[in-house]
């Protein structure tokens, strides 16, 4: 009898040790396959990262037409052509959402770089190359913006003057990178800057003295004002001179150079007689306007097509 309550107590604790050993090895393998589920959604396959930076390009219905940037027969114009020093450049930019309020360029050692100003914290990076290479790129070779008046300020490496130049922008509102063209304006910095680059004159043209006409664009202050073109064009002397009428009779006196210069009517427009030093490239000028409260200064800039000469 004692014989058989011990075997029967013996099968007992056999049988409880075998279900808690059945129970743990369950457990871990459970835990096993968790944690093995973790890892694997820790860290994602290579086709998984590539198409999460393709979805960081803007593309269908985020893209709007890119306008034209540049003009037509421009040709690159290396550091090398350009005088050391630092100049106010105009730019061009294909997107309308992607204006630049001003720019400082800088040459010097043989490279040129761009302050670019934008009025808005719109754009986080910008990158110089095209939105898919920047979507690829390492944080380091992101342009980062500094704070300025409000706005951001972007220091862009140029290749070259008159030449399109590829942009990326990161925009901060969609984080979406957005392709940009930028076009460095040679015809907008001073003479000075580009002693190898001929100068476009009524002398190297061959004009003869005369009256012309020649299309002339205005640039600058609100956008509201205009100017008659084509202009009459009068050459004396090897020397032209061009009739700018303003749309409005508000504009009192231009500054062109360092010439101040009186209207000669004002009876419906103001009319003006101002020398062109050179055709085919931006002239920095001044109107001071009366339309306001108090009388203003803006800055213009016109453009002498060589090319539309009659």
């Amino acid at each position: 009898m004692k014989q058989k309550i011990l075997a029967l107590t013996l099968l007992s604790a056999l049988l409880i040790t075998g279900c808690g050993n059945a129970a743990f090895s369950s457990q871990a393998e459970s835990s096993s396959s968790a944690q093995m589920q973790e890892s694997s959604a820790a860290e994602p396959s290579e086709s998984t990262v590539a198409d999460e930076s393709s979805l960081a390009v803007a593309s269908g219905d985020d893209v709007i037409e890119a306008n034209a940037v540049g003009y037509e027969g421009m040709e690159a114009i290396p550091a090398a052509s350009v005088k050391p020093g630092e100049y106010d450049i105009a730019v061009d930019s294909s997107s309308s959402m992607f204006k630049i309020a001003s720019c400082k360029l800088t040459v010097a050692d043989g490279k040129m770089t761009a302050a670019l100003k934008i009025n808005s914290k719109s754009y986080d990076d910008l990158f110089a190359g095209t939105a898919e290479q920047a979507a690829q790129a390492e944080k380091s070779e992101l342009i980062a913006p500094e704070e300025a008046d409000g706005g951001y300020l972007f220091t862009f490496p140029v290749e070259a003057l008159d030449q399109e130049i590829d942009c990326a922008a990161l925009s901060h509102k969609k984080q979406l990178w957005y392709d940009r063209k930028l076009v460095f304006r040679a015809d907008s910095l001073p003479e000075e800057a580009l002693p190898q680059q001929e100068k476009v004159t009524a002398e190297t043209l061959g004009l003869a003295d005369g009256e012309y006409t020649v299309s002339v664009q205005l640039e600058g202050g609100s956008g509201r004002a205009s100017v008659t073109s084509p202009a009459k064009l009068t050459v004396a002397g090897g020397q032209a001179k061009a009739e700018i009428i303003w749309s409005s009779n508000k504009y009192d006196y231009m500054i062109v150079g360092d010439e101040k210069i009186l209207p000669t009517d004002t009876t419906e427009f103001s009319v003006f007689e101002i020398p062109v030093s050179s055709f085919d490239k931006k002239l920095k000028i001044a109107a001071d306007t009366t339309a306001m409260s108090t009388p203003h200064e803006i800055e213009y800039t016109l453009y002498f097509d060589s090319s539309t000469i009659k």
